[in-house]
């Protein structure tokens, strides 16, 4: 079982002090993709990183802007492409002259209709700088540093708090649920690479996006892990009783599942699916699809 940390304090536009470093104020988006909200944290003091800014909601970027009055934005820095990471971004940077970082969206085939989460894509999203693994962003009195974390999506990055031996996880690792890898964009193998590179960087604290923080990261990262694998088990076990389809499978798997994550459910059934298939132990009819017949190989 995952241990998640799901008590979490706190009021819409309201700038919390959540460690010696950083700030956090969460946007008035809750959902079920989204938990309470995102979280936008604000890193530093007087010259600060803002990561995250989140959706295109004018009463969250008035919020951000009243939490940082008078201080200087030197870096606006996004973890991913989703509309509730990254749209909020350019308004931001227009109000406080700050660059934007990250890793731009993905050019992909359109996925289909069935295939779409509530939280979206932001297709539009450039940075204004392209990073990479290992670039570092300073500060007065803060560094943080870019770990990329392919996976949920492509582009995904996190950023280290070097001061505090913290991570900002967006949606890589979240306290409160698991992730949904989405394909194309999403793949479970990457997914499982960067959950190791992670917990091999032995942080103390993590910082999801959404939600609260997670203290015992170790054990944490490998209950995310074991939990996939304990998934890719039950896929496997559903397809030794004969051929079958995600989309039937879905239903049984997640049973205790909010039916409104079903159809993001069966995208990460979808991404478990086609690593089998790249393994070879599990093969498919045609092109791999929530529609396609799968069969143990």
């Amino acid at each position: 079982m995952i241990p998640y940390v799901r008590e979490i304090e706190f009021e819409y536009g309201r700038c919390d002090q959540v460690s010696p470093l950083i700030r956090r104020v969460i946007a008035d988006n809750p959902g079920p993709f989204t938990y309470t909200g995102t979280g936008t944290y604000i890193v530093g003091r007087g010259t600060v990183a803002v990561i995250d800014p989140g959706p295109d909601l004018d009463g969250h970027l008035q919020a951000l802007l009243a939490a940082l009055d008078g201080e200087t934005v030197s870096h606006i820095l996004v973890t991913h492409h989703h509309s509730d990471h990254s749209p909020l971004a350019r308004p931001l940077a227009r109000a406080t002259g700050a660059t934007i970082y990250g890793r731009r969206a993905p050019h992909l085939a359109e996925a289909a209709s069935d295939l779409t989460l509530e939280a979206g894509d932001d297709d539009g999203f450039r940075p204004d700088v392209e990073i990479a693994d290992g670039a570092v962003f300073e500060g007065p009195g803060w560094t943080l540093r870019a770990v990329t974390t392919p996976g949920h999506t492509s582009n995904h990055v996190c950023f280290a708090l070097a001061e505090e031996n913290a991570l900002f996880s967006g949606d890589h690792i979240m306290g409160w649920s698991t992730t949904v890898i989405t394909p194309p964009d999403g793949d479970m193998g990457a997914y499982f690479a960067s959950l190791d590179k992670v917990k091999a960087l032995d942080f103390d604290t993590l910082w999801p996006t959404h939600g609260s923080p997670v203290r015992e990261v170790a054990p944490f990262i490998q209950a995310y892990a074991d939990h996939r694998r304990a998934r890719e088990a039950q896929i496997l076990a559903a397809l030794a009783a004969g051929p079958t389809t995600i989309k039937a499978m879905v239903p049984t798997l997640y049973a205790a599942v909010d039916p409104r994550l079903h159809p993001a459910a069966a995208m990460s059934v979808l991404a478990h699916v086609l690593l089998l298939v790249k393994e070879g132990r599990v093969t498919c009819e045609g092109v791999a699809g929530l529609d396609s017949e799968y069969r143990l190989a």
